[in-house]
């Protein structure tokens, strides 16, 4: 598991970040790391992670923050939160607003290595139940996340590319939620196996096409100077054992 494993590292202290990454570098981990969250950011945007070890005091902003802004983007990559701070309110915060652990520093990087690998083992149980146990449906479709398919309303399969069903999985996760294309446009390409050649609604207008939404028969808005919205109804059901 470990050597398959991508681990961002996100301090503000060179030797935390140094003795961090050398660390689990040694331990089969791939390791990036930066320092602060505008880097953070923009090395969520090309990578993807399988853990996040954040720490709470950074010098642009609080980790905190960071956490309950990726929570409410629907991001699931577990977060373990580093703090010096050691207040419970703190902590019980942190666990509330999304983190999955929770470590005060000074620590032993044995015990965060510890934690790291329980959470990983707890998420790819997670990940195998969800992709083997959820369906959406929608407007007669029926959307199959770990089949990568979409049957419409007689069970015939929709003809999609990887960005188009991409684009279609994260509208139906968020439904009357309101996008913007920024939104958009960052989501897919962190989320597609292939990059995105043309604009957003370019995509988004083969992607109606081929549901055959139209002004009778509504599945996505567009909101003026706004983004798009998922308006039709969304049910999550069980596909099988």
């Amino acid at each position: 598991m470990e050597d398959t494993s991508h681990i961002l590292i996100v301090d503000d202290d060179l030797e935390t970040r140094k003795l961090l990454g050398r660390y689990l570098t040694e331990q089969g981990f791939r390791v990036s790391i930066a320092s602060d969250q505008r880097t953070m950011r923009e090395v969520l945007l090309s990578h993807d992670f399988d853990l996040i070890v954040l720490d709470v005091l950074l010098p642009d902003g609080s980790g905190l923050d960071i956490c309950r802004n990726l929570r409410r983007d629907e991001a699931r990559t577990p977060i373990i939160l580093l703090t010096a701070l050691k207040e419970d309110v703190d902590r019980i915060i942190g666990l509330e607003i999304g983190a999955d652990d929770y470590l005060g520093k000074p620590f032993n990087p044995r015990e965060l290595l510890a934690r790291i690998r329980a959470i990983l083992r707890r998420k790819m149980s997670q990940d195998v139940e969800i992709s083997r146990v959820l369906e959406y449906r929608f407007f007669g479709f029926k959307l199959q996340p770990a089949r990568r398919l979409v049957l419409d309303g007689i069970g015939r399969p929709l003809e999609l590319t990887s960005s188009e069903f991409e684009l279609l999985l994260i509208l139906v996760r968020r439904p009357g939620r309101l996008l913007s294309r920024d939104q958009l446009i960052e989501l897919t390409k962190r989320r597609a196996n292939d990059s995105l050649d043309r604009s957003i609604d370019v995509l988004m207008s083969r992607l109606r096409k081929k549901l055959g939404d139209n002004e009778k028969n509504k599945i996505i808005s567009t909101v003026r100077n706004g983004g798009y919205l998922f308006c039709a109804r969304v049910e999550t059901v069980g596909v099988g054992p």
